[in-house]
C-alpha cells in the first residue's frame, strides 16, 4: 500500500483489528495525548499493532520504537517518519 501519511483513524483501526477495543474506552474520543496504558493497551498489543502497520503499509519500524511511543500522536510520528523516509528513498 503505498500511503504518504498514517492518521488517527488508521490508528484506531489498526488498533482494533491487532487489538480490539477495551470496554472502558471510546477510541472515538480525542485520544491523541492519552497514553497507550491508560487507553488499556499494553505492549505486545503495540508491538501486534506495529507488525500489522509494517505488512499493510510495507515499511519497517525498529524494534523498540513502538513499545517506546506512549501515546497515539508518538506511534503516528514515528510511522509517519517511517513512510516520509520512504517516499524519500
Amino acid at each position: 500500500m503505498n500511503q504518504t501519511e498514517f492518521k488517527i483513524d488508521d490508528l484506531r483501526r489498526v488498533l482494533r483489528e491487532a487489538a480490539g477495543t477495551p470496554e472502558e474506552v471510546d477510541l472515538e474520543d480525542d485520544i491523541l495525548d492519552m497514553e497507550f496504558e491508560v487507553l488499556g493497551y499494553d505492549s505486545l498489543a503495540l508491538q501486534e499493532t506495529g507488525s500489522r502497520v509494517e505488512r499493510v503499509y510495507g515499511i519497517e519500524l525498529e524494534d523498540g520504537a513502538i513499545v517506546d511511543a506512549r501515546t497515539p500522536r508518538e506511534f503516528l510520528s514515528t510511522v509517519n517518519m517511517r513512510l516520509a523516509d520512504l517516499d524519500a528513498g
